[in-house]
């Protein structure tokens, strides 16, 4: 074969294996669940680009807590670009907007249809007409890898279907040390998952844990990873850690709308990553405490990246406010917070406020915290940043002992700019030192002093340094 003839096969065969790598993979919702957890605002089809549409399930979601709302969500793998074509069955479509807005994504829109492309794997929120509470949330997830086998004995397997604990009192499903819980699309899991004194457990899949008690618990645990499960209106956390070490969690989706449903709280853990989720929750999306109930040490190494967090009620992020006071405290340092996008935070009380927040009490020490890359949306209510020594008379029996060498580089909001946030320490043994801000920008425009960003220093906070020369963009 001539070289020219050996090229073109060649090219050809590549052509055609990248063709057949490209996947699209719907999952269709449980018999019992299609009439109960189904909304009808939307209707969802995907495809490969010239290829059937395929109808998608939109799931009924809860939200806002203080008025709760019925959004709506689908999921999908994909590798490769996607369509996708939306009509709103209920309403004109007179304005869509895609967020995070610095996708780029740009949809069309044909009298109630909008349609639009994927790139590449995304978690979106579809909102028209400026409504945000009856938005149509998109999570297109990668392609599954070594998806475990269903007679494996080292494998729980929930295969898609409606799933119920054997435990109807506490409805919880006990995880023991060295197992795989795999939830496959298409699969409703009605019930707690608990990892209480274990390890080497891997909690994966595709499917969704509906209305729990409490999505998952990691107690005193250790190497334990989450990732790709869908958690629909936990009545308490989405996913909660307590004295546990070396915990990850990937590509989690939540949405919550009671009292006490934060997303992810983790106390007294360390060695920590939360990577690529998406948490829409009524109280903190994310929360990192040293010690609370049973849970008893301090809190190193965590690094939280890629994430999106819209907190209907409370904060996107909080950092500090709870720890072992009558023992002197815990230390909450090394934290890392990067590549995060905050789309919303409603907080009327100023004890809560804060997109960033580091409430540090309980004779806490709060240090080396790292913000890096932050896009903040315009919110409802609420605070772009708070940074303070507390003593909280609600939760804390001392105030926090410190906040030291906390970093915010790169930071984006867009808005209205009157959001007035705070760093103040207590008093004059509780401090608030060194908070340095590098490349923040309001509304496009480099901000160069606290004043320009309204920023109220209030008073023992001490070397708040502006640095313009950053890499923002």
């Amino acid at each position: 074969m001539n070289v020219k003839k050996w090229n073109c096969l060649f090219i050809g065969m590549i052509t055609s294996c990248c063709a057949t790598a490209q996947q699209l993979v719907t999952y269709p919702a449980p018999a019992a669940v299609t009439y109960a957890m189904h909304n009808d605002d939307y209707t969802v089809r995907v495809r490969q680009p010239g290829g059937q549409w395929q109808d998608l399930y939109e799931y009924k979601v809860k939200v806002d807590l203080d008025k709760v709302q019925d959004a709506s969500m689908v999921y999908f793998d994909m590798e490769g670009p996607v369509e996708v074509m939306v009509r709103k069955n209920n309403d004109n479509v007179r304005e869509v907007k895609i967020r995070p807005q610095a996708y780029g994504i740009q949809p069309k829109v044909q009298g109630n249809v909008i349609t639009f492309t994927l790139p590449q794997p995304r978690k979106i929120s579809v909102e028209c007409n400026g409504d945000k509470l009856h938005n149509l949330h998109v999570f297109a997830n990668e392609p599954e890898k070594d998806k475990p086998r269903p007679g494996d004995t080292n494998v729980i397997y929930f295969a898609p279907g409606l799933h119920l604990p054997k435990d109807t009192v506490q409805k919880e499903f006990s995880i023991p040390s060295g197992k795989t819980v795999y939830i496959a699309g298409g699969a409703v899991v009605r019930g707690k998952l608990v990892c209480e004194n274990v390890h080497n457990v891997h909690i994966k899949g595709r499917g969704i844990i509906d209305q729990a008690p409490e999505g998952i618990l990691v107690d005193h645990s250790s190497h334990v990873t989450i990732e790709g499960i869908t958690f629909i209106n936990p009545r308490h956390y989405t996913i909660c850690g307590g004295a546990s070490q070396h915990l990850t969690i990937r590509n989690v989706k939540s949405f919550s709308s009671q009292g006490w449903s934060d997303g992810i709280d983790l106390m007294s853990c360390s060695d920590v990553v939360i990577d690529d989720v998406f948490l829409r929750n009524s109280d903190d999306c994310i929360a990192l405490y040293g010690s609370r109930w049973n849970f008893y040490g301090n809190v190193r190494n965590c690094t939280i990246t890629n994430a999106i967090l819209w907190a209907d009620v409370a904060h996107p992020i909080n950092i500090g406010l709870h720890g072992n006071a009558t023992a002197g405290g815990d230390t909450l340092e090394n934290i890392l917070f990067k590549n995060i996008h905050i789309l919303e935070q409603d907080e009327d009380d100023p004890d809560y406020e804060g997109c960033m927040a580091i409430s540090c009490g309980d004779n806490n020490l709060v240090r080396q915290v790292r913000f890096e890359n932050i896009y903040v949306d315009d919110f409802e209510e609420g605070q772009l940043l708070n940074i303070r020594v507390v003593y909280n008379s609600k939760y804390n029996a001392a105030p926090g002992r410190g906040v030291q060498d906390i970093s915010f580089k790169n930071i984006q909001y867009t808005g209205s700019n009157t959001t007035y946030p705070v760093i103040k320490g207590l008093d004059a043994n509780h401090k608030v030192n060194g908070v340095t801000f590098e490349g923040l920008r309001i509304n496009g425009k480099p901000v160069r002093n606290a004043t320009e960003a309204h920023i109220i220093t209030g008073p023992f906070a001490e070397n708040i340094i502006f640095n313009n020369e950053s890499t923002a963009k």
